[in-house]
């Protein structure tokens, strides 16, 4: 297990174990405050965008443009948006702070 440090949409930070066989949005989508996910993690709804913490996206890999296209039309698109159903949560992301994105 590593730790993933998630702020929910009311500020608030939480820090849990993360399981390095899901992908980020696994991790995230049945907690309380976590996100919705949809479509399940096929890249189609941005219903699992996170805003990942500036020191974290360097160690990222780069966004497919599938990913690129769904988040640029979204009104709450920022440079540090990621759809958390295209990141492999692997050990060396242990510590990864992301914010779940405000509802479109």
């Amino acid at each position: 297990m590593a730790q993933i440090k998630v702020t929910d949409r009311d500020g608030v930070e939480h820090e849990i174990d993360g399981n390095t066989s899901f992908t980020l949005m696994e991790n995230l989508r049945d907690l309380d405050y976590g996100v919705a996910a949809v479509c399940g993690g096929m890249c189609a709804c941005a219903t699992c965008h996170v805003y990942v913490d500036p020191e974290w996206l360097a160690k990222l890999p780069a966004a497919h443009s599938d990913e690129k296209d769904l988040l640029r039309d979204l009104s709450t698109y920022r440079e540090n948006s990621r759809l958390s159903c295209q990141i492999k949560f692997t050990a060396q992301l242990d510590g990864l702070k992301v914010r779940i994105a405000d509802d479109e």
